[in-house]
């Protein structure tokens, strides 16, 4: 057993005050309510994914490993705000941006003591290796609660891209198609919003060719 200190202790209220941040930051999604969704809250649901879907999944998981990670993989965006994935496309983007999330972990990380600090620092860069079965895991449920979340928010919030990605590979499928049962989940929410926006009385075979020719 682990025995706090007063200075462990001051350390880690630091590094929860930094966590709060995350429920002030808001992401570039929408709620159902019509209100941006805070970092926090979707990394919640997330984790309420793990619990959902591991049982399905082909190879057995860590779970508890899965749930840290699924916890602490927008930890960075606590320093570093956060960025919208069609931001950071090109290579130096998304070099820029890892090289701001690392430096922001390793500071939020040195506010825990040595072995727990480590631990989180070795689970995050797990997650953005995406070289564990465990990390692929919890790459594509953050994939597919962000298209959830806009299925479930109102059109009027979507943007264009967002119309055209859910006809687009690289967006949803590419991340998922190593798990049968998460590319069969991926593939329903993918056609619950093509069915909005048909309800919605929009061409979507206009926005799907025009998605494939932004795809070339």
């Amino acid at each position: 057993m682990l025995n706090l200190t007063k200075e462990s202790i001051q350390h880690y209220i630091q590094f929860l005050n930094i966590a709060e941040k995350l429920k002030c930051e808001m992401r570039h999604s929408w709620l159902s309510s019509g209100r941006q969704e805070s970092v926090a809250e979707h990394s919640w649901r997330m984790g309420l994914m793990v619990m959902t879907f591991f049982p399905y999944l082909s190879q057995k998981v860590d779970l508890e490993k899965c749930l840290k990670m699924t916890i602490i993989h927008d930890l960075a965006e606590a320093e570093v705000g956060d960025i919208p994935v069609f931001e950071t496309q090109t290579l130096e983007a998304k070099k820029s941006k890892f090289i701001a999330e690392k430096m922001a972990m390793e500071k939020i990380c040195a506010l825990r003591d040595a072995p727990l600090g480590q631990e989180l620092f070795t689970l995050w860069e797990e997650y953005e290796s995406k070289g564990s079965y465990e990390a692929k895991f919890v790459n594509a449920l953050d994939k597919i609660e962000v298209f959830l979340q806009h299925v479930e928010a109102p059109l009027s919030t979507w943007t264009e891209l967002e119309k055209d990605m859910l006809f687009q590979e690289k967006w949803l499928r590419a991340h998922c198609r190593f798990e049968p049962c998460l590319l069969e989940l991926a593939e329903e929410i993918i056609n619950q919003g093509i069915q909005k926006i048909k309800d919605a009385g929009e061409d979507v075979s206009k926005i799907a060719d025009r998605a494939a020719t932004l795809a070339e």
